[in-house]
């Protein structure tokens, strides 16, 4: 069975970009959604390796943004309905652990290469090279969105937790 975390990815990456805006012109838009869609798409995987947990996520929901808009200092208009349902969908764990990535590029290689092992990948090679292995064209395009001291409130909200499930791997993640 094949989980579909693609609302989470969608509205996380959105809110990040939202958060930690490009620089740049189209070009840079898409090489910071990239990075982003990037990120968050490697901390789901990781955050709910096997269908089971997507599916318990798609049951009970992630949490929404409303703590980390307020982390952040971003006020998101309670009065525009289409603004609060996407930001319902985002993760503060999926976020947080995307922010360690995009500023910790080692970290970002080792989760990575944790998700050889994951459900979601179903066996295929995925390239997350401007996660892991970004030039200089993506670092302009998101410098905000890669600045460890910005991005850090998020970051550290729960590192811990993404350190300890990148030591312990996956057979004692589940």
């Amino acid at each position: 069975m094949r989980a579909d975390l693609s609302p989470v990815i969608a509205a996380t990456t959105q809110w990040l970009l939202r958060s930690y805006p490009h620089d740049g012109g189209p070009l840079g838009a898409s090489l910071a959604e990239a990075q982003a869609r990037q990120a968050v798409t490697v901390a789901a995987w990781l955050r709910y390796p096997t269908a089971t947990d997507a599916a318990l996520l798609t049951m009970a929901g992630p949490g929404g943004s409303g703590r980390l808009d307020w982390l952040v200092g971003s006020e998101a208009s309670s009065t525009d309905v289409a603004d609060h349902a996407w930001r319902s969908w985002v993760d503060e764990v999926v976020a947080s652990w995307a922010a360690c990535l995009l500023t910790a590029t080692a970290a970002a290689a080792q989760a990575v290469a944790h998700l050889a092992e994951c459900e979601h990948t179903g066996g295929l090679t995925f390239d997350f090279r401007r996660l892991v292995s970004p030039d200089d064209r993506d670092r302009q395009a998101a410098v905000l969105l890669r600045h460890p001291d910005l991005l850090a409130p998020v970051a550290d909200l729960h590192r811990a937790a993404l350190l300890e499930r990148l030591a312990q791997g996956w057979s004692d993640a589940a």
